[in-house]
C-alpha cells in the first residue's frame, strides 16, 4: 500500500469525511530535508509531503489547532515511515 493510500485508509476510517483530497507534492520538495536520498542511492521522490483537504462532521465545533491535531494523531505510523510534512485544511461541513 502506498504512502497516500495509507493516509486515505486512515483518514476515511477515523472520520468518515464527507470530502478527502490528497494531492503527492514531494517533487515539488526535491533537496528538502524530507526528501530521502544519501551516499550510494538515488534521490527518492514521492510519499513524504502532502496537500490534503478533509471537510469532516467530526471537526464541527473544533478550532483549527484541534482538528489538525486530530489529523495528526492519525499518522504516527505513516510520519515514522517517511511522512514529512502534510499541508492541511480541515473544515466541517457548510464552512466556507
Amino acid at each position: 500500500m502506498t504512502m497516500q493510500q495509507r493516509i486515505v485508509a486512515r483518514l476515511t476510517e477515523a472520520l468518515e469525511p464527507q470530502t478527502l483530497d490528497i494531492v503527492d507534492e514531494s517533487d515539488r520538495h526535491a533537496g528538502h530535508a524530507g526528501v530521502r536520498s544519501g551516499p550510494g542511492h538515488a534521490q527518492t521522490v514521492g510519499g513524504t509531503h502532502y496537500r490534503v483537504k478533509i471537510v469532516s462532521s467530526k471537526f464541527a465545533g473544533r478550532n483549527r489547532v484541534e482538528r489538525h491535531r486530530m489529523v495528526y494523531d492519525l499518522l504516527p505510523a505513516e510520519f515514522a515511515d517517511g511522512l514529512h510534512a502534510l499541508a492541511l485544511v480541515a473544515k466541517a461541513p457548510g464552512e466556507p
